[in-house]
This record gives structure tokens, sequence and C-alpha cells, in this order.
């Protein structure tokens, strides 16, 4: 018992050498932790303590133990302050102070805790449906981690800072530990900011890294902002663009949030001055495609949520020969208020085809078909009743279902043009319509209206190229198209049409024009002519083309033709191709240099090598016409039209001189007439049944001028008859009125009133008169019977 008692008062003697003598009525201290009790690794941290006025020392404690720190002395004792730099793992614990005075020492402050945090990986904080909730509804916040940990700690941010903590549960479903922190009700009128950690149950001041913020987006009442992207909503990978987001005057921030997504995407002030902010994104990226929405916070609350922004990011599927086909059935250029298909197409699978314009306007979306016979997919789009506003450059992509905001690489643009009901132009070539690679070409369009620019167009392609027009000294307008050489891919149908400035519609389409191109097969057929290369006018002729490898059709050209080739199909028989080229009734301007070419149905416009050529002659009439000039390209300048003017004004004064000819002529003609008709009544006596004959034979042997009257008499009666129809031997048998007797009449009767008289004695010496008037005789057996 003694020694008990002499040990207890040794230990009591010892502990108060340390223990301090509390002063009666000091203040409570108030430990502050700056900036925050809630520290990241390789931070700075300040410890202020503050007691009373007067205190000369102050104490810093951690766990209950004292914790020997410098000490800074503030404001004569009123406060003091413990730095620490660089804090690390050790310095989480839960600390304490106390101060002295020359009272004594104070009781000690409250504790608090210092957190550090970034001992562990971060969790993942999400919103569960989804961070955008109505003002006045709850949500659920979900914090998961992929470790077992003892605690998840939930942290909201701002002024009125709160905190949650739940012990960690396994999730079956998603394989990991997670803690529900139920949140709610929400209001619209301030913002509702989280963010979770999570730390070992025996190391509770230890945390892990912070997850990402995750903000609730409450809609509240004020004027939904408007969103808009530039320069559009539909993206190529790894082109840069900006989202704006305008709202109302006064907003504070503005968020823009990704739907579908536990974070926003990004917070910004307004730009000054304005009420809109700007979100930009350098490369877009596979991520960044989706929707998209936005809102804007003043100190009234929260708006209303915009509307939604899809953002499409295309060339996510690149495929260097499996590149979609945009093409037009029947063509781009339809007339106004006709119907057009386009056709989609790809031979890789995609479920879905999108057609896009220019302007972005997404216009419709159509599920893939499969060509089975080429193991191909395409879709089509119809467009009916087309005016002005289906006009613009198109492209199709393809997707899948389960990313729609992912695309393939774009078609080529295809542009579609609306023609009117305006006047064709014409498009002709200098250089032929068959042609060898490398040669020169030039397509040129042209017209007699002042269109302002012209377009060719290749049938079957999407290419519509333009140039302004020219005007010509001779009044047209035309454009010239000149490649820089020419290629296989150049064979083929060409089109042309103008247009003015001021107008969307294009011309009606000019004829076609077929462009051959020569030396893709390596094919030479023959040709030959039946029956002989020389024949008459008004024959029949044969031109067969013949060859022993396959073609599908026969090309028949003529050199110099202003005329497109002719075409025809070829048809086989004992392992030879053949075609015959009939031509009926031929003429001069038949005549010519043809030669043949083969082609294929893979490749129509890509021929063979030529034939030999063959020279058609065809011998006609003299004065027979020449064969027609090939068609010059319009726009020559004025020596083409001075040409022009000269020869219709010689065919005019040609046709003048013949005309005055005739006329002098037919009255001379008709003086002769009237001479022999008075004649011819002096010598008929009255009453007289039978006209009375008169020897003309000497004069007119003596006259040789009237030999040739006569006979151009001859002539007269046979153009009368010919022309007329007048049979010279039908008189009248009865007639009231007097008739009127020619000289051809007259001769007619005394010719067969002459039958029984002998011959005058001058008779033998006129051999040529008798002849004249027989042959008129002759046509006129009734006279002869008289």
């Amino acid at each position: 018992m003694t020694f008990t008692f002499t040990v207890l008062l040794c230990l009591g003697l010892t502990l108060d050498l340390w223990i301090p003598v509390l002063g009666g009525n000091l203040p409570k201290p108030v430990l502050r932790a700056q900036p925050d009790s809630v520290v990241s690794k390789q931070t700075e941290v300040t410890f202020l303590c503050e007691g009373t006025m007067g205190a000369t020392k102050y104490r810093l404690y951690k766990y209950g133990y004292f914790y020997s720190w410098p000490m800074v002395l503030l404001e004569y004792g009123k406060k003091a302050e413990f730095r620490m730099s660089y804090i690390n793992e050790n310095h989480a614990g839960t600390y304490s102070c106390d101060y002295g005075t020359d009272d004594g020492w104070s009781v000690a402050s409250n504790t608090l805790e210092l957190v550090v945090t970034g001992a562990s990986s971060k969790p993942s904080l999400s919103a569960q449906p989804s961070p955008e909730v109505t003002s006045g509804g709850n949500v659920t916040l979900q914090c998961v981690s992929g470790q077992e940990y003892g605690r998840f700690i939930l942290i909201k941010q701002g002024p009125q800072k709160l905190s949650w903590r739940h012990d960690s549960q396994y999730n079956h479903s998603i394989q990991n530990y997670q803690a529900l922190f139920p949140v709610g009700p929400v209001n619209s009128s301030q913002r509702w900011i989280f963010r979770c950690y999570r730390h070992d149950s025996y190391r509770p001041q230890l945390w892990s890294y912070p997850s990402d913020t995750l903000e609730l987006l409450v809609s509240g009442n004020l004027h939904k902002p408007i969103i808009k992207a530039e320069p559009g909503s539909v993206m190529a990978l790894g082109t840069s663009m900006t989202i704006w987001c305008q709202g109302t005057l006064g907003a504070e921030i503005y968020v823009l949030h990704k739907v579908g997504s536990q974070e926003s995407r990004d917070t910004k002030t307004p730009e000054e001055p304005g009420n809109k902010a700007k979100f930009s994104i350098p490369s877009v990226r596979q991520e960044h495609a989706g929707q998209y929405r936005c809102y804007c916070y003043s100190k009234a609350g929260w708006s209303e949520r915009s509307d939604t922004l899809e953002l499409v990011v295309t060339g996510i599927y690149r495929h260097k020969y499996n590149k979609l086909r945009l093409s037009a059935r029947p063509s781009p250029v339809v007339t106004l208020g006709g119907n057009m298909t386009l056709q989609c197409a790809s031979s890789k699978r995609y479920d879905k085809f999108i057609l896009t314009r220019e302007d972005q306007q997404l216009l419709s979306s159509l599920d893939t078909q499969r060509i089975p016979s080429i193991s191909h997919y395409h879709a089509f789009f119809s467009m009916e009743h087309m005016t002005s506003n289906h006009t613009g450059t198109f492209r199709c992509y393809g997707y899948y279902k389960d990313t729609p905001q992912l695309w393939s690489e774009p078609s080529e643009p295809l542009e579609i043009h609306i023609s009117g009901l305006s006047k064709k132009p014409s498009l002709l070539t200098q250089q032929g319509y068959i042609l060898h690679p490398g040669m020169s070409l030039t397509l040129q369009c042209s017209s007699d209206i002042s269109y302002d620019r012209f377009a060719l167009y290749k049938v079957g392609e999407a290419d519509f190229t333009q140039h302004c027009s020219q005007r010509t000294q001779a009044g047209r307008f035309l454009a010239n198209f000149t490649p820089d050489y020419m290629r296989q891919d150049m064979g083929g149908q060409y089109r042309c049409y103008g247009a003015h400035n001021l107008s969307s519609e294009w011309s009606a389409s000019s004829d076609p024009l077929d462009i051959l191109i020569t030396g893709y097969l390596h094919v030479t057929p023959s040709l030959s002519v039946k029956p002989n290369s020389t024949v008459l006018s008004g024959e029949n002729v044969t031109l067969l083309c013949q060859s022993m490898d396959k073609v599908d059709t026969f090309i028949l050209s003529k050199e110099g033709s202003a005329h497109q080739p002719m075409r025809l199909r070829s048809k086989s028989q004992e392992y030879q191709w053949h075609a015959e080229f009939s031509m009926t009734a031929v003429t001069y301007p038949n005549t010519g240099t043809y030669r043949c070419y083969g082609s294929r149905d893979s490749a129509p416009y890509l021929l063979s090598e030529a034939s030999a050529p063959v020279e058609l002659t065809v011998s006609g009439p003299t004065g027979a016409s020449s064969p027609p000039p090939s068609r010059p390209m319009p726009g020559a300048g004025f020596n083409s039209y001075l040409n022009v003017l000269i020869g219709v004004s010689v065919a005019f004064l040609l046709l003048l001189v013949i005309f005055i000819f005739v006329l002098l002529r037919r009255r001379h003609q008709g003086k002769f007439r009237q001479d022999a008709q008075k004649e011819t009544e002096l010598e008929l006596p009255a009453g007289a049944a039978e006209p009375v004959t008169r020897d003309r034979g000497p004069q007119n042997r003596a006259n040789p001028a009237a030999a040739t009257q006569e006979e151009s008499l001859y002539a007269s009666v046979e153009d009368m008859r010919a022309e007329d129809g007048v049979e010279l031997d039908s008189w009248p048998a009865e007639s009231k009125e007097p008739q009127d007797v020619t000289y051809a009449q007259l001769c007619i009767r005394t010719l067969s009133g002459r039958r029984d008289t002998p011959p005058s004695s001058q008779a033998e010496e006129a051999p040529e008169e008798p002849s004249l008037y027989a042959a008129l005789a002759a046509t006129h057996p009734k006279d002869k019977e008289q």
C-alpha cells in the first residue's frame, strides 16, 4: 500500500511538469485550413488558429498529439499560422490547436480533417437517367470504381458545400463497386455541381483523385437560347468548326451539353459585348459526333434548353476503291416540272444511304438494297415535279443504324439543273465525230439567243462545265470547250445548254453529239462494197463491214460528212461478225471515202482500229448536184457573212437574167404566130370546105431564118402538148364561138389536103419542109384519114 501511494505521487509530480495550466475563461480557438481542407498532393496548405488578443503561444496537434511545426504570430497574437508546403500523404489526418496567455492555456479547438487526394485513380460520376433535369425533379448520382474501397464521398461545390458518404456496394451488372446518392428536389435558381471520391476504410483522410465534374442542367423558365454550327453541322473528319449558343442579355455562363454524355461539353462566359458564347472544336474527331443542346445561366436562374443540334462527322469509313457513286436518271438536267431519280451505290455494305444538298439540308435517308448480280448496294431517291428549288449540288453518304452520326466519305458532287422552254443551242465540233487519242478537240455551243453562259454535259457523268458566252461579229453567242488532250474516257455523248445570269433555269438541251475514240479495241475490221465501188446514180449499194473478232456494233463513217456515223448491230455467222449498210438509189452526194469500226456494248463510244478506206463513186448526169459541204462552225466572223451575201446576190442576178430571156422569147413566139395566122386567112376563100394549099417551099428555102422559126414552132407545140395536155387533132364538132386557128393547126390540115395533090415543080427542091410537117402530121392519124 505504501509503495503504490509513493509511485502515484511521483507520477503526479512528473506530469505536473508538462501539463499546462488551463486559463479560467479563455475563449475556444478556431482552426481553419486555407485554401481548403481537401487538397491534392504537392500543393500548399496553411492552418490558421484564431485565439484572442494577447496570446503569446499557439500549438498544433495531430490526432491529439503535439505536432511541432513553425508558427508565425499575426495581429498581435490574435491568430497564428502554420504553413505546410508540398503536401503529401503523410500530412493527411485530424488536426486541432490551442493557444496560451499569461493566464494559462485555452481549451483545444474542434478537430479539422485535412484530406489529401490523389492517392489512387479517380472514380466516375454519372447522373441517372440524365444530367438534364426539370426544375423540381429528382436525380440519382452514381459513383463507380473498379476497385474495392471502404466508402464513396459525394461533394456539392459552391458557397454552401455539401457532402454525402456511402459505403461501396458491388454491382454485378457492371462488375464494379458503386454508391448511389439520391439528390433532389432540384431547382433552377442555383447551380448544381458535383464531384465524388473514394477512400479506404482504414485511412479515411486519404482519398482518390476526384471524378470529373458533373453539373446538373436544370431547365428553367428563362427564354431558351439558339444553337447553331458554323460552317455547318455535317463536318469532315479533322476539320475545324464552331458551335454558337445565343441567349438573353445578362447571362453569366453558357453550357454546351452533348445528349447522352454524363459531363457537360464546356462552360463559357458570353463574348463581350453580346449575348452569345463560342464553343470551338479545332479538329473534329469521331467522339464529337452526336446531338447537342445548350443552356444559359444568369442571376435569375437557368434558361430552357435549346433545340437539338445534330453534329455529323463524315469520312469515318474510308475505302480507296469502294467510294460511293451518285448518279441521276435519266440526266442531271431535267425540264421544269419533270421527274428525276438519284441513285446512290456502293460495293461496300451500309445499313442506310442518306442524300444531302450543298446547304447541308438532309433530304432523306433510305435503307440499302443489295444487287445480287454484282454484289453491290444501292438506294433510289425520287424527286418529282422538279422546280428551281430542287436545283443545287448533291452528295450521298452511307452509315450504320447504331451510329447514325458517323458517316462514310461522300460521293462525288452531282449538280442538278432545271432546263426551261427557251430555244436550244447547237453543239458542233470541227474535228469530226471520230478521233484518235491525243488529238485536240473543241466542242462549241452556240445560239442566236443572247445567253450569258453555256454549259457542257457528258451524259452519264456528274460534270457540268460552264463557260461565259462570247458574242461574234455575226451576232451569235458561243462558248468553246477545249480539253487539254483527247483521252479514252472522253468518249461519250455530249449535250449543251444556255442560260441567262438572272435565271436559274437552263435552256432546252442541244441535240446530242457523240464523240467516238478509236484504238480502244485491238481489232481491225474490213470494209467492202457491192456490187461495185463505181455505180450509176439511182442504183443500190451495200457496204459490208466484217470482223473475225467479236464486236457488238459496227460503225460506218464517211470522210468529211456533217452527219454522225451510222450504227448497226453485228450479226454472227461461221465465227465471223458482220453488218450490211444498205443505200438505195444512190446519188452523186453519196460519193466519198468510207471506213468502218467496231465497238462493244461495255464501252459503246470506244472503237476499234479503222478499216482500210473504201472509195465509192456515183456517176450521174451532167449538172448533178454536188455533195453538200460539211457544216462549218458558226462564228467565223465577217468574212463568212460576206461570202454568204455574195453567193446569194450572184444567184439572184442569174435568176433575173433567165427570167428576162424567157420573157423576150415568149413575146417573139407570140408575134410569129400572129403573122402566120394572117397569112392563112388571106389564102382561104369564103365558105371553102377544105383549106387551100399554098406552096411556101421556095420562100422557106430562100429564107433560112424562116426554117429556124419553124423549128422553134415545133418545139413550142411539143411544149404545149406536154404541159397543157392538148390533143392537136381534137377539134370541137360544134362551136357557137368563132375559133382561132393557130398556125400549127393550119399546117396540119394543109398537109392532109395535099395527099391527092400533085407536087409542084418546086417540090423536089424542098426536102426539109415536108419532113418537118410530116413529123407533126404523124401524130394526127385522123387528119390523114380525111
